[in-house]
């Protein structure tokens, strides 16, 4: 059964709440604000990031703790095609790399959006780029990019569509309507968990109702090293969201290049 508006409503709601009594504050050196996120890095530790005023504005940061932090575990951004995926990941979400610190610059009135893309950006690229094990030359994302192209599946990769909460939400790739089959979107997961889980189905919730009714969301899921949990997947389903395991994708490429 379809969840209704009102249902929705109550989720976008409960989630509003969770994000502000999870969010704490400490002015740190002087003339920067910590902000403590209820968002969870892949060592369980909350989000941190940075605020400052500056030009009559705001800049926020990570203070160069994504990249720094995939360096340390062995990911090098190294190669050019890692460097492009990087760009690309970052352009999505309007946030630029300074030296090697994600960066937004805020006003008054975008500060709550431009927070909300500079976490979604530090989220994404530590998905992006974390292996399980570094001698793992491929990418998750790369993996996908290859099947989608060698089946002859159209997409847009990279997009971003507007959710009932006031905030864009972007997703991996979109495949247009056919005549055969809706529009379909779909979002590749590296390190499927269920931290990953929540916001993938807060990003679809948020955007279901503006987009057409037959719309459909995939999750096409990493489960190279490690067995997905089924919890994830049964959470998945509940949302209505399609769960593809890697190893299970031949199952769904008819629906996807038709």
């Amino acid at each position: 059964m379809n969840a209704g508006v009102a249902e929705i409503e109550k989720l976008l709601h409960d989630y509003r709440n969770w994000l502000k009594d999870r969010t704490t504050l400490r002015e740190v050196n002087g003339s920067w604000v910590e902000i403590t996120t209820p968002y969870l890095d892949r060592h369980n530790d909350a989000l941190q990031i940075y605020a400052r005023r500056e030009n009559g504005g705001f800049v926020l940061t990570d203070d160069s703790y994504t990249i720094h932090d995939l360096e340390a575990s062995g990911c090098t951004l190294s190669t050019e095609k890692r460097h492009d995926l990087l760009r690309m990941t970052l352009n999505g979400f309007g946030v630029k790399l300074n030296n090697e610190a994600l960066e937004v610059h805020a006003t008054a009135e975008n500060f709550p959006v431009r927070k909300h893309y500079l976490i979604q950006a530090m989220l994404a690229v530590n998905d992006l780029f974390y292996l399980a094990k570094p001698v793992i030359e491929n990418l998750f994302l790369e993996d996908v990019i290859a099947w989608l192209d060698a089946n002859d599946v159209r997409y847009t990769p990279r997009v971003k569509f507007p959710g009932i909460s006031g905030y864009d939400q972007f997703f991996d790739f979109v495949i247009p309507k056919s005549r055969r089959q809706p529009e379909r979107i779909l979002q590749a997961i590296t390190s499927p968990a269920r931290d990953k889980a929540q916001s993938f189905i807060h990003a679809w919730n948020d955007t279901r109702p503006t987009r057409p009714r037959e719309s459909k969301a995939f999750a096409v899921l990493n489960d190279n090293e490690q067995p997905v949990a089924g919890g994830v997947i049964e959470a998945f389903r509940n949302y209505e969201i399609r769960p593809v395991l890697w190893s299970n994708r031949g199952e769904v490429v008819t629906e996807l290049a038709a």
